[in-house]
C-alpha cells in the first residue's frame, strides 16, 4: 500500500522544459494527423460498420491525445510555488492579459479537486468541480455525508466504501461513479484521492481530484459497441459466405478438372472446366458451368451468370442449373430452353437477371446448335487462329416477358476449341473487358493436347489478376 501524504509534503521540481516542449509538439502534430483521419471518417458512408467503429477508436484517440497535452503543458509550467509573492503576480498577470475560459469538453474544465477537512468539518472545492457538478459557488460545497446524494442510488454503496477505506484504512481512493445534476444531466466521474495525515499519523483530511470522464467513457462505449456490430457482421459474411461456397460445391459438376465421355477417337469431346473466384471480393456470385452427356448421345455445354452475390445468388443458380439439367435430359432444343429459363426467372420470389449460354454438340455429325442470353459468344479456334461465333439474338434471362431465344448452329472439326465463358473472366481492373486477351492464346491452344492444357492456359493468364469478379470458363477439345 502506498505510504499515507504527509500535510508537509516538498514540491517536486519541474523537468527540463526544452524536452517537454519536444513532447508537447509531438502531441500536437500527432492529435493533428488523428483528427484529420477522423474528419476523412465522417465524409463516408454513415452506415458502414467497419467505418463507424474506425471513427469511434479516431474519437477516443483525440480524447487521450487532449488530455495528454494538458498535462504535458502543467508539466512544463511545473506546481504552483506557494508563496506570498504568487497570489500578487498572478492578479497583476491578469490584469495584463485578458481572461480566458477553459474550452468546452477541455481536461481542464473537466477536473476539480476538493478536500475535507475532518477536524474542522471544512470542504473546499475548486471552481471547476462546482462546474462538474452543476452547483452553484453559492450553494456551498457537499460534505462527505452530503456527497452519496446526487450519486446514482446504485452507485452510492461503491462511494461509501471507497471514502471508509480511504478515512480507517488510509487506502487510497480510486474509483468511478455516475451523478446526477441539478439540470437534469447525467455525468460519470472518475474520482481519485488520498488521506492526509497530522503529525501524529492521525487522518486530518481526504483530498480528492474528480474527473469527469462522461465523454471519454461515452467514446469508449461507441468503441465497444461499433466493435461488437463489426464482429457480428464479419462473423454473419463468414456464415453466409460458407453456405454459399457449400452450396455452390454442391450445384456445380461433381467432376472437377477433366469430364470424362465415353466418346473417343475423333469428333469426341475432350472438355474441362475452372471456376475462377474474384480477387476483389470475397463474395461468391451466381456463376455457373456445366457438361452433361445426354440420352440420346449428344453433350450439354453451358456456362452462365446470375447478377448478385452470396446465397440469394447461388439458391437462384442452383434453380437455374437443375432446370437447365432437366430440360436438356428431356431433349429441350438451346433456343427453347433458354425461353423456359427466362420465364422461371420472371416467376421466382426473388427476381433477378442473368446471361446463360446453351449448347448441344453431335458427336456423329459435328453439329453445334447453342443459343444465348445476353452472354459472351463462344470463342472457336482454329488452326492456330480465333475469333467469336456470331451471337443468335437473346435477351438477358429476367429482362423481358415472352421473349423468343433464336438458335444457331456450326459445325465443328476435329482439332478444334471451342471456349465458353463468363464475363468476369475478362473484366479486369489492370484492362479493359472483351475477348481480345482470351483471343490472343491461339497459338498456345494450338500447341495443346488436351482441353486441360488449355485450362491451365487460361488459368496462368487469368488466374492471379485482379477480377472484378469472380469468373467459370469451359474448353472442349474436338478429338482428331
Amino acid at each position: 500500500m502506498p505510504s499515507h501524504l504527509s500535510a508537509d509534503r516538498p514540491a517536486p521540481q519541474p523537468p527540463e522544459r526544452d524536452a517537454v516542449d519536444v513532447l508537447i509538439n509531438r502531441t500536437r502534430r500527432l492529435r493533428g494527423d488523428v483528427d484529420a483521419v477522423r474528419r476523412d471518417t465522417a465524409l463516408v458512408d454513415e452506415d458502414d460498420p467497419q467505418l463507424r467503429w474506425q471513427r469511434a477508436l479516431c474519437e477516443l484517440a483525440v480524447h487521450h491525445l487532449d488530455d495528454l497535452g494538458t498535462h504535458l503543458g502543467q508539466l512544463k509550467e511545473g506546481p504552483p510555488s506557494g508563496t506570498a509573492e504568487q497570489p500578487a503576480r498572478d492578479a497583476e498577470r491578469a490584469e495584463q492579459e485578458p481572461a480566458t475560459e477553459p474550452q468546452a469538453g477541455s481536461l481542464l474544465s473537466r477536473v476539480g479537486s476538493a478536500e475535507w477537512n475532518l477536524l474542522t468539518d471544512e470542504v473546499r472545492w475548486s471552481e471547476e468541480l462546482y462546474e462538474i457538478f452543476g452547483r452553484l459557488p453559492e450553494a456551498g460545497p457537499l460534505s462527505l455525508d452530503e456527497l452519496p446524494s446526487v450519486l446514482f442510488p446504485e452507485d452510492q454503496p461503491l462511494l461509501t466504501t471507497l471514502v471508509t477505506d480511504c478515512l480507517v484504512d488510509g487506502k487510497p481512493i480510486d474509483g468511478e461513479f455516475r451523478i446526477l445534476r441539478p439540470d437534469g444531466r447525467m455525468r460519470t466521474l472518475h474520482m481519485m484521492g488520498e488521506p492526509v495525515l497530522d503529525a501524529d499519523g492521525c487522518t486530518a483530511s481526504m483530498w480528492a481530484v474528480l474527473r469527469d470522464v462522461s465523454e471519454l467513457r461515452r467514446s469508449q462505449r461507441v468503441v465497444r459497441q461499433t466493435g461488437d456490430t463489426l464482429r457480428r457482421q464479419q462473423h454473419m459474411a463468414q456464415t453466409e459466405r460458407r453456405m454459399a461456397v457449400e452450396l455452390q460445391e454442391a450445384v456445380l459438376p461433381a467432376w472437377r478438372g477433366s469430364l470424362l465421355l465415353p466418346q473417343r477417337g475423333p469428333g469426341a469431346l475432350d472438355v474441362a472446366a475452372r471456376y475462377l473466384p474474384s480477387h476483389a471480393s470475397d463474395l461468391i456470385g451466381g456463376d455457373w458451368y456445366d457438361a452433361l452427356e445426354l440420352p440420346d448421345g449428344r453433350t450439354l455445354l453451358t456456362v452462365g451468370d446470375l447478377t448478385g452475390h452470396g446465397i440469394p445468388a447461388t439458391s437462384a443458380m442452383a434453380m437455374l442449373l437443375g432446370a437447365l439439367r432437366g430440360m436438356a435430359v428431356a431433349g429441350i432444343e438451346p433456343g427453347a430452353l433458354m425461353g423456359h429459363l427466362n420465364q422461371l426467372l420472371e416467376a421466382s420470389v426473388q427476381p433477378a437477371l442473368g446471361s446463360a449460354m446453351c449448347c448441344r454438340f453431335d458427336p456423329v455429325t459435328g453439329t453445334l446448335a447453342w443459343a444465348q442470353a445476353g452472354h459472351p459468344a463462344p470463342l472457336l479456334f482454329r488452326n492456330g487462329a480465333g475469333r467469336p461465333l456470331p451471337s443468335p439474338d437473346g435477351v438477358l434471362l429476367g429482362a423481358a416477358s415472352s421473349v423468343a431465344y433464336e438458335q444457331d448452329e456450326v459445325t465443328l472439326l476435329p482439332g478444334d476449341v471451342l471456349v465458353l465463358h463468363t464475363d468476369g473472366l475478362t473484366r479486369r481492373s489492370d484492362r479493359g473487358a472483351g475477348p481480345e486477351a482470351l483471343l490472343a492464346l491461339a497459338p498456345r491452344f494450338a500447341e495443346a493436347r488436351t482441353a486441360q492444357d488449355c485450362v491451365r492456359t487460361v488459368v496462368e493468364e487469368f488466374g492471379g489478376t485482379e477480377r472484378l469478379d469472380d469468373a467459370c470458363v469451359l474448353i472442349a477439345r474436338i478429338g482428331v
